[in-house]
């Protein structure tokens, strides 16, 4: 019962919000990530650990924003997941060259893009994949109902989701292949054995190898893009950056160069970063689901 009743009423919520103007949704994403701020909570401590980790010197006022940018994202998404008026999209974010990505696409070999969880990152799959086809990466909920129900939600005639896993990953490889985008959002920690341990904001973050693998066997085109609010209704523009040399053999220094590109980007919108996210967590076991190792800190990785 629960399995059907769960969609409609998500559904229902989403088209309600979305009914709201982008400003105001924004300003009550705002509110909400200012009680967020207010209160205490381990998404809070976590963020601001994360952040000190990255900046040691941001200020307050600098994880406040961040606490009001992460409760913006959560209220944007009604709004960019209801809507299929592709120009009326992309009247919203500010791009000075979408040809950069046809070019690349016209050597065959499909393109990478590469995302970090900073800025509207929902915003780009609708916008990118209305100028061209694309399949993106993401991660399954646990629970059926809402694995189906966000794949309908973020889906579009040009624009495919893949789950991480083998099925998912064979969609990528398909892809590319066909000369084809595929997006990624590579500051999550993978399960064990698909990644390595590489610095992230000067500490130890299990990367995942899958883009590297990607490229090696497509010759696929890496770029490196985000969607950075410009305020209160004043819509988004896009930092993006090609990636002229392709990744290095070695799985480690791949992951290195992932990850300095990945904060590259950061740094154009610190305060838009979801530093709440557990990004230096130790991966969990494919098979047991149990935690592999300590804390990065702890596992030897530093010595």
């Amino acid at each position: 019962m629960l399995n059907k009743i769960a969609p409609r009423l998500a559904t229902a919520l989403f088209k309600l919000l979305s009914i709201l103007p982008l400003a105001m949704l924004q300003l009550l994403g705002a509110a909400a990530g200012w009680v967020a701020w207010i209160l205490p909570g381990k998404y809070k401590e976590r963020a601001r650990k994360n952040l000190k980790q990255a900046f040691p010197d941001a200020t307050e006022a600098t994880f406040r924003s961040a606490m009001l940018s992460s409760g913006q994202l959560l209220f944007e998404m009604p709004f960019w997941w209801m809507r299929r008026n592709d120009p009326f999209i992309n009247t919203k974010l500010k791009c000075d060259n979408w040809e950069q990505f046809q070019v690349a696409l016209n050597k065959g070999k499909g393109v990478i893009l590469l995302s970090p969880h900073a800025g509207c990152f929902e915003l780009l799959g609708p916008v990118y994949s209305s100028h061209f086809p694309s399949t993106v990466l993401f991660r399954p909920p646990r629970k059926i109902w809402l694995q189906d129900w966000i794949v309908a939600m973020r889906s579009r005639p040009q624009l495919a989701m893949a789950p991480a896993n083998q099925k998912g990953v064979r969609a990528l490889v398909k892809t590319l292949l066909r000369g084809k985008t595929i997006g990624i959002l590579p500051d999550q920690v993978p399960p064990d054995g698909e990644g390595v341990w590489a610095p992230f904001f000067g500490r130890p973050a299990y990367t995942m190898t899958l883009v590297q693998r990607l490229q090696k066997l497509t010759g696929a085109t890496i770029f490196v893009l985000a969607a950075k609010r410009n305020g209160i209704g004043q819509g988004y523009t896009l930092h993006y950056k090609e990636l002229t040399d392709p990744l290095p053999d070695d799985d480690t220094k791949a992951a290195e160069t992932v990850n300095r590109e990945m904060e590259e980007m950061i740094r154009k919108m610190p305060e838009q970063y979801l530093w709440g996210y557990n990004r230096y967590k130790a991966p969990k076991n494919k098979l047991t689901h149990t935690r592999v190792g300590q804390d990065a800190d702890e596992s030897g990785i530093n010595s």
